[in-house]
């Protein structure tokens, strides 16, 4: 019986014993002792919060004042003597220090989360599975990570561009064996064919000149140059009659003259028929980085001068016009996203306006914007870039031009077709700089520049040998 109360009794002290320590255990550690003078200083404490979200914090004396470095990380309201409510606004990292009675304090470092944002639960939600993380700063979205393919990357990438438009989205998620080239060159070849038809068809009857007397006349359309008459005179004669002199001038003869001396009586015809084409191909090479944009002009600029309304100053400014292309890639992977925008433009001085006595020609400009996914060494056409113009002008006398057959004399017309076709092909390659031991070795000629010369003056001059003999 002594010995199972001894072993009781044992029992029991350890049971305490193992109380003791395990409520001792539980017991929350009291907050960070508050900092008196004279006392070397402590470890700063770190309080973690998620932006959005709060805490309470609870001090072991009365507070009397409080400082937050940056109120716009972490705001605090008291709720008693020895509680205070913190409130995450925004991640970061900020200082709060509370002050006591008798020149206690205490310091904290308080560390606010950005938590899950929006953008990163929509693309959890569109993209299970997919290993993407946002991070977002002010001007920036960072989209890191690994895609399964180049559709998620790409759609990752515009999500981010839609829920942030303001800011700018680096796409840098990987893809698994995408190629490691971030530069991209651009192979263009811009043809343009311009095709032009004319005819030209009218006539111009006159009578008279020098010594012709009774009779002056001259029809004409206006179309077309007629002959003019100088120094025209009227006399009368004795018998009362009435005649006239002058002289007749030229300032073009046109296609066809003809004129009578015996009859006085002469014609001018414009019978002409032009074609005409015109051909221009242009072919840049531009390189640009991953997402950033480059451009290629082979044109010049249009200087077009502004007055100022109020001043009356005149200010300068310049237009583009020529071949112009921009295109801005994104790699996704083995396969190249493209934006282009080829243009083309030149000088229309016939629809131009005049602006101070100085001729401003207007611009005819044709562009296309256009968004392509192809591979590296693929290729894709702009065409059916057609520009038609047709113009038919026809005049002709009245009723002298009603006449049948007779009537084609006092007709003309002027008729003009323009037609352009403009076409434009496209070849991405992906390439990388080359290494020094890579870079092939410039052309040469197959010989020498200058060949060898063993004669003077520019050679040696050796004596011959003497042959030996007695």
């Amino acid at each position: 019986m002594r010995q199972f109360l001894r072993f009781s009794r044992a029992a029991f002290v350890g049971v305490i014993a193992f109380s003791v320590v395990a409520l001792h255990a539980q017991t929350p550690a009291p907050a960070t002792p508050a900092q008196t003078p004279g006392t070397a200083p402590a470890a700063i404490p770190k309080l973690t919060l998620t932006s959005g979200r709060s805490m309470v914090l609870s001090l072991d004396f009365d507070v009397e004042k409080v400082a937050i470095n940056n109120p716009a990380i972490v705001d605090g309201t008291m709720l008693g003597d020895r509680e205070m409510l913190l409130d995450g606004k925004a991640a970061g990292t900020t200082s709060l220090i509370v002050f006591g009675p008798g020149g206690q304090r205490v310091q904290y470092d308080v560390v606010v989360d950005p938590g899950v944002s929006a953008l990163q639960r929509q693309l959890q939600m569109l993209f299970p599975g997919e290993d993407i993380q946002a991070s977002e700063t002010p001007d920036a979205v960072i989209l890191t990570g690994h895609a399964s393919t180049n559709t998620v990357m790409l759609r990752a990438g515009e999500i981010a561009e839609a829920i942030a438009p303001k800011a700018r989205v680096l796409n840098m998620l990987l893809l698994p064996g995408g190629n490691i080239s971030q530069q991209v060159m651009l192979q263009v070849r811009i043809a343009e064919v311009n095709r032009r038809a004319l005819t030209e068809l009218g006539s111009s009857v006159f009578t008279g000149g020098t010594g012709v007397k009774n009779v002056v006349a001259r029809g004409t359309t206006e179309q077309f140059p007629a002959p003019g008459f100088d120094n025209l005179k009227t006399t009368r004669d004795e018998n009362g009659l009435v005649s006239a002199e002058g002289e007749l001038t030229f300032t073009d003869f046109l296609n066809l003259f003809i004129f009578s001396n015996k009859y006085n009586v002469g014609t001018l015809i414009r019978a002409l028929q032009t074609t005409g084409n015109f051909q221009s191909l242009a072919e840049p090479n531009l390189i640009a980085y991953n997402g950033q944009e480059a451009s290629f002009l082979a044109g010049g600029e249009l200087p077009i001068p502004i007055t100022q309304g109020n001043t009356g100053a005149v200010s300068v400014q310049y237009k583009e016009f020529g071949i112009k292309l921009t295109f801005r890639p994104t790699i996704a992977g083995d396969v190249i996203r493209l934006k282009v925008s080829p243009e083309v433009s030149q000088l229309d001085f016939a629809n131009g306006v005049s602006i101070g006595g100085v001729r401003i020609p207007a611009l005819t400009t044709r562009r296309a914007t256009t968004d392509v996914e192809l591979r590296d060494g693929q290729s894709f056409a702009i065409g059916g870039l057609m520009n038609n113009t047709t113009q038919d002008q026809h005049q002709k006398v009245p009723i002298l031009g009603d006449i049948p057959l007779l009537g084609k004399l006092f007709q003309s017309k002027n008729e003009t077709k323009d037609r352009t076709e403009l076409l434009v092909l496209v070849t991405p390659h992906l390439v990388r700089p080359m290494n020094p031991d890579e870079v092939p070795p410039l052309p040469v000629l197959p010989g020498k520049f200058l060949p060898p010369c063993d004669k003077p003056p520019c050679g040696p001059a050796t004596p011959p040998k003497k042959s030996g003999g007695h």
